[in-house]
């Protein structure tokens, strides 16, 4: 057991905040999903790396090894604050690939509209994406009557303002976790997610939230997108994805991963290495 916590922690430190570096590729910037941190695309960015590429990851707000937590997010322009700080720091001249997953979609969409000038490509797998012509609370909204969150797991969500107050934040179980984003990827890998997984804000403010994520079609519709579907996703099933897809179109390019679940970075790292190694390449 001490041997896999310090696996597990050599992870956590490796991946929080990486920059791989290399002469000839071209960049990723890879923007992890709710709940989760930089450590879960240990697979993917390491795939990435021995092609010679450089790889980014890093930790959202209250994510990770990030130091905030999450009774500290007011709101969600505090969450995607670390994205926003790495896209300003780059050179004025580099562009950037941003693969976001998940909830991590809203974030790169986010980053889309701030610096479409620093980006290339935005590639969103099994991802949440918003534009000009779907909202976030639109898309929260709708998601409401599709998704199936964790009721079943008892303590799923937290009330930081008391209990007679709506939830400020959401912690997803294990046996949800296990069935709906993780029953095709090795076992081990829940394992490490059970581990490290952290409580996702929860933003009540409606008029703020869509304040803070309203995009364009001048800034956000000026990236390529690629949006990348996971035909076995038990969360974002086959068939939101493509809802969102169509209504936020137009989209670069379409592509499926067939035997992945949610969790594609787990479940299929070399296939999604594969079609993002190949995305570099045009663009």
């Amino acid at each position: 057991m001490f041997k896999m916590e310090l696996h597990f922690v050599h992870i956590l430190l490796l991946f929080s905040l990486s920059f791989f570096t290399c002469v000839n590729g071209v960049h990723f910037v890879l923007i992890h999903g709710g709940s989760h941190g930089a450590w879960c695309w240990y697979k993917v960015a390491t795939l990435l790396k021995s092609a010679d590429h450089n790889v980014t990851t890093f930790d959202l707000a209250a994510s990770g090894v990030n130091p905030k937590q999450v009774q500290e997010i007011s709101s969600i322009s505090k969450y995607y604050e670390p994205l926003m700080t790495l896209m300003d720091s780059l050179p004025p001249k580099e562009k950037v690939i941003l693969v976001g997953h998940s909830l991590g979609g809203i974030s790169m969409s986010l980053a889309m509209e701030r610096f479409p000038e620093k980006i290339s490509v935005a590639v969103f797998v099994t991802a949440y994406v918003i534009s000009a012509n779907l909202t976030y609370p639109a898309l929260l909204q709708e998601f409401q009557k599709k998704l199936i969150f964790a009721a079943e797991d008892k303590g799923g969500f937290l009330y930081g303002h008391g209990p007679n107050k709506p939830p400020t934040a959401r912690l997803t179980g294990p046996k949800f976790m296990a069935t709906n984003m993780y029953q095709l990827s090795p076992p081990e890998d829940l394992t490490l997610a059970l581990s490290l997984v952290r409580p996702v804000p929860i933003y009540n403010d409606v008029e703020l939230l869509l304040k803070e994520t309203t995009v364009t079609n001048d800034r956000n519709g000026k990236v390529p997108k690629v949006f990348i579907i996971s035909k076995r996703d038990n969360l974002i099933t086959e068939d939101i994805q493509k809802w969102m897809i169509e209504r936020t179109g137009p989209f670069a390019e379409l592509k499926m991963i067939k035997d992945s679940d949610h969790m594609v970075i787990f479940s299929k790292p070399k296939k999604l290495s594969s079609r993002l190694l190949k995305i570099a390449q045009k663009y």
